[in-house]
């Protein structure tokens, strides 16, 4: 994928794709995000080769400072399933520097991801979001997401029973035909 240039309000920010160059800051706001609680049931961001082998590479990018090229955020996906009838179908993960936060980058992520996974044939963009992170919810019903169903008492969370609302955005370009 080649980098795309975006906007967020008067300052620029450069959004390009994911390399092993931006890991240690790829994974600390991953770390930082699970350490709020309220991202993932995960409880350790995992060693980059981990990350790097089970996200796909052409859908992974990152937003830079426009000063000082420091990453702001990160999104990336994951095929749902192996299975060949399901390759149009991908689950996403959008995080964002705490400090960068209210700032667009998030919308401009996944805008970016959007472009990108429609220009390769994907036709659904997936999410499992806690109902408690309003914040996450919003900014995927302003990116074209629905809702799709909740899941209940899905999980344990640091020793409390969680819910995940299902999201999904279908493609109006992608798998039409």
């Amino acid at each position: 994928m080649s980098e795309i240039s975006a906007r967020v309000g008067p300052t620029g920010l450069r959004i390009v794709p994911m390399a092993s160059a931006h890991a240690d800051q790829v994974l600390a706001i991953y770390q930082d995000g699970i350490d709020e609680g309220q991202a993932t049931f995960e409880v350790k961001a995992p060693a980059w080769e981990e990350f790097d082998e089970t996200r796909l590479p052409g859908h992974r990018l990152v937003a830079l400072d426009p000063e000082d090229g420091t990453v702001l955020g990160w999104v990336a996906v994951s095929p749902t399933s192996r299975r060949p009838v399901y390759a149009g179908v991908v689950e996403h993960s959008v995080y964002v520097h705490r400090g960068a936060r209210g700032r667009g980058v998030g919308r401009t992520l996944l805008a970016a991801l959007i472009e990108s996974t429609e220009r390769a044939g994907i036709w659904t963009i997936q999410s499992a979001i806690f109902p408690e992170n309003e914040a996450s919810l919003e900014l995927h019903r302003k990116a074209g997401f629905r809702v799709i169903g909740r899941r209940e008492r899905v999980a344990r969370h640091h020793g409390v029973w969680r819910d995940t609302v299902l999201l999904e955005r279908r493609s109006q370009v992608a798998g039409t035909d």
